[in-house]
């Protein structure tokens, strides 16, 4: 209770105290590491069964993802980039709607060329995306795009929870549950990004983390509705930096997402949810990665601006025994 109270008085308080940013960091974190030490203290529902298989699922079609972010300059840079990609799958890939031992691809473009890539790479079966949307359908909202918007243009998935959203542009765990709840209204496909900082690595408090995040943004979400979901976890340390987690280090963190889906919903939820992995994900590491039997697919950033290397990853090869 005492270490509960202490994280509430520093997320409402903190601000307000006149001391240097680092010194702020520092005690937050420290508050968060006391609270962290017992799980429940964040997520007092979830409670991670230990039993749960993890033998690949076949029911589990892999997915891999391309954020392109705010790349590239143009649209002609951007149909470029499609059809020099489109060109270089292989038969492994297939659309989002096929499932026979297939990889499905998804695009995500910047909004302004969403429509122009979506009629260069559809007839191959590739999907598009949208990098975030809001949750209100219409208004006053200068900026904002709504999920009808980006449906009515062919979108099939929106990210949610990025970290660059999160980090950048404020976007907390309230809006985020909002926009993942709107996007499965609206019959699109929600990809949920969690995972932890530098910070929160070194203190040692990763599951804590990711348990909050997925407990919060996952509120209201039902077992039916979670057949839409795919999470992707991003460690935030990795992202951009060309540090990659470990195939086996990533594979123990999808096992214990799936163990706080399970406790969340059931055995059922955590084996037939896809989860992704992302941060840095290269050609030379992919197929190590996928060669896991929790990790479904990559959703990758700087990659992804490069044909070659993009399809590369899309056209993953499992390790041979």
């Amino acid at each position: 209770q005492t270490c509960r109270h202490l994280v509430h008085f520093f997320v409402t308080h903190l601000h307000n105290i006149r001391l240097p940013s680092t010194m702020k960091l520092s005690l937050a974190l420290s508050a968060f590491a006391a609270a962290a030490s017992s799980a429940s203290a964040f997520v007092p529902h979830i409670r991670p069964s230990f039993g749960i298989a993890t033998e690949l699922n076949a029911e589990r079609q892999p997915i891999m993802a391309g954020n392109w972010k705010m790349n590239p300059a143009t649209e002609e840079d951007a149909l470029a980039l499609a059809t020099e990609f489109s060109k270089l799958l292989g038969d492994e890939s297939c659309a989002i709607n096929d499932f026979d031992g297939c990889t499905e691809v998804v695009l995500f473009p910047p909004f302004p060329f969403i429509s122009k890539v979506k009629d260069a790479v559809e007839d191959i079966g590739i999907t598009v995306g949208a990098q975030g949307i809001f949750y209100e359908e219409k208004g006053a909202f200068t900026g904002s795009v709504s999920s009808s918007m980006v449906k009515s243009i062919g979108c099939e998935y929106i990210l949610c929870g990025h970290s660059e959203r999160r980090i950048l542009f404020k976007d907390d765990d309230v809006n985020i549950n909002a926009k993942v709840k709107k996007v499965l209204e609206s019959g699109m496909k929600p990809i949920l990004c969690i995972g932890e900082t530098k910070d929160e690595l070194d203190l040692d408090i990763t599951k804590e983390v990711c348990a909050m995040q997925l407990s919060k943004d996952l509120a209201g979400v039902t077992k039916e509705q979670m057949a839409d979901v795919v999470i992707a976890y991003e460690p935030v340390w990795a992202i951009g930096t060309g540090l990659v987690c470990e195939p086996d280090a990533a594979n123990a963190m999808h096992v214990y997402i799936r163990e706080c889906l399970a406790s969340m919903y059931d055995d059922e939820v955590a084996q037939a949810t896809r989860i992704q992995y992302g941060g840095s994900v290269t050609p030379e590491s992919v197929d190590g990665l996928m060669d896991q039997p929790d990790i479904d697919g990559c959703l990758v950033g700087g990659a992804s601006l490069f044909a070659d290397k993009f399809a590369r990853i899309c056209n993953f090869q499992k390790v041979e025994e």
